[in-house]
């Protein structure tokens, strides 16, 4: 038995003059003839342990050996630090290497590396103090995400990965098969013939588990999905994957109050656990990626978010305008806001988190609950809007997209045939308006973005472990 304790542990009791085992990686060493100093790190927190060891004590073969990104397991005594850099040490008695590492080859040494370079090395990043913040914070936001909605009555419902819907009519889709690509059958139309395929019809990667969230909510009032979505779109911005995690809670007689307000909840309870739960790891990232990182973070949870109908965030925008702020993109009523639109009303203008309402429906999505009236703007009566509800966010835009669903049959109907999307792959999605049809809500969250606001990271392929973009699948 290794009969090892956790660094972190360690640190945290201060149970001086014991013998103990640590094993883990070394991330550095140095000394002199007489003594050695090894800092030696078990991901369990920032700061790993020293250990010191009387070169006397130990032969020179095992020294040697003990090089950056060896693994050892070490005994010694846990006593009070003599310097200032941490409360405790071990004075080791044993050392055993579990694993070399060459010096001259182990690409992780105590320097500054780029963020593209640390990307390049993707299955050994983990094991730098940045990524290790990183990753126990991803951590402590799952666990977070479930704390919430199961003490909020929600049920974790499991949506499938491969679908034959598109739920939100990009096309963008990841197409699923075994068929032989290089002998496609095909009919007189030169259309690909699936009826030999596994599942006999044409299947994709899901870029939402909504509508299956959907059905689940109608039988259990209210659930929430959490898991990997996929989305083929060729883009290489810093807010951009082709595999996330998205968050997807549900809801049954809901409004759009009842909605924001859950969206609104949930969030400063995810930012409040971080800010209680990975106070070290937060603290090393205020210091080294973003000197304001943990005052935004508290400041969210200090004020009430911005309630922002479209119309009127669109008429702030053009008065800015007026007043000689420039936008990269134009912002007329009708247009899909870009992120630069986002931000200015978040951090200039409110100076805290929106959530912006009411969009024109040609923007949004074919299940959006339909607005009563249609709104004016410059005197002029525009086109219709929906019940979505987008949370703006510091630093990111859009973190959250939600909307209250159309329940009725008919108005639901009538936006399918308008947008031309098949009936064929949505018959099933109807029946919840058909068999007891309800009032109900629901929202996405994208959970690297999540993480990118709460660890201050500029890109989000430094938040996942193994990122997947355009012409990158390594690992």
């Amino acid at each position: 038995m290794f009969g090892r304790e956790i660094i972190k542990g360690l640190i945290a009791e201060a149970k001086l003059d014991r013998e103990v085992t640590v094993c883990g990686w070394v991330r550095s060493m140095r000394g002199n003839k007489v003594i050695k100093f090894i800092a030696l790190n078990d991901g369990s927190c920032v700061s790993g342990i020293q250990i010191v060891a009387d070169t006397e004590k130990f032969d020179e073969a095992t020294l040697k050996r003990i090089q950056t990104g060896a693994c050892l397991k070490v005994t010694g005594q846990l006593v009070a630090s003599q310097g200032g850099n941490q409360s405790c040490e071990i004075q080791a008695s044993a050392i055993e290497v579990l694993g070399d590492s060459d010096p001259n080859e182990y690409p992780l040494q105590k320097k500054g590396h780029s963020m593209e370079f640390l990307r390049e090395k993707a299955h050994l990043r983990p094991r730098t103090n940045l990524f290790g913040c990183i990753l126990r914070i991803r951590h402590n936001m799952a666990i977070a995400i479930h704390e919430y909605f199961h003490q909020h009555g929600f049920y974790y419902f499991h949506t499938p990965l491969i679908t034959a819907s598109d739920c939100e009519g990009a096309g963008q889709m990841f197409q699923v098969t075994t068929k032989n690509l290089y002998d496609l059958k095909k009919d007189e139309n030169g259309s690909i013939i699936y009826d030999d395929d596994f599942f006999g019809k044409m299947t994709s990667l899901t870029v939402s588990g909504q509508l299956e969230g959907e059905l689940g909510a109608t039988a259990l009032g209210q659930i929430y999905t959490f898991g990997p979505t996929f989305r083929a779109e060729n883009s290489n911005t810093p807010r951009h994957l082709a595999e996330f995690w998205m968050i997807e809670p549900e809801v049954c007689f809901y409004d759009m109050e009842d909605l924001m307000a859950l969206e609104e909840d949930f969030i400063k309870h995810c930012v409040r656990w971080a800010l209680d739960n990975c106070r070290e790891d937060l603290e090393f990232l205020n210091k080294l990626i973003d000197p304001t990182l943990i005052e935004r973070l508290e400041g969210v949870l200090k004020e009430s978010f911005e309630h922002l109908p479209y119309t009127k965030g669109i008429e702030i925008l053009q008065e800015a305008m007026k007043n000689g702020k420039k936008f990269e993109f134009p912002c007329n009523w009708g247009d899909d806001l870009a992120s630069e639109h986002e931000r200015y009303l978040v951090e200039e203008y409110f100076k805290k988190p929106v959530i912006m309402t009411n969009y024109p429906k040609k923007i949004k999505s074919f299940y959006m609950k339909i607005d009563d009236k249609k709104p004016i703007f410059n005197g002029q009566e525009m086109e219709e809007t929906v019940q979505g509800t987008d949370v703006l966010f510091p630093q990111i835009g859009e973190i959250i997209g939600g909307s209250v669903r159309e329940e009725s049959y008919e108005k639901l109907m009538n936006e399918i045939e308008t947008r031309g999307i098949p009936m064929k792959d949505m018959w099933w999605y109807l029946d919840t308006r058909r068999f007891g049809s309800c009032p109900h809500a629901g929202f996405g969250l994208g959970f690297e973005r999540l993480i990118l606001f709460v660890t201050g990271m500029q890109n989000i392929r430094d938040v996942i472990p193994f990122p997947r973009t355009p012409k990158n699948a390594e690992f």
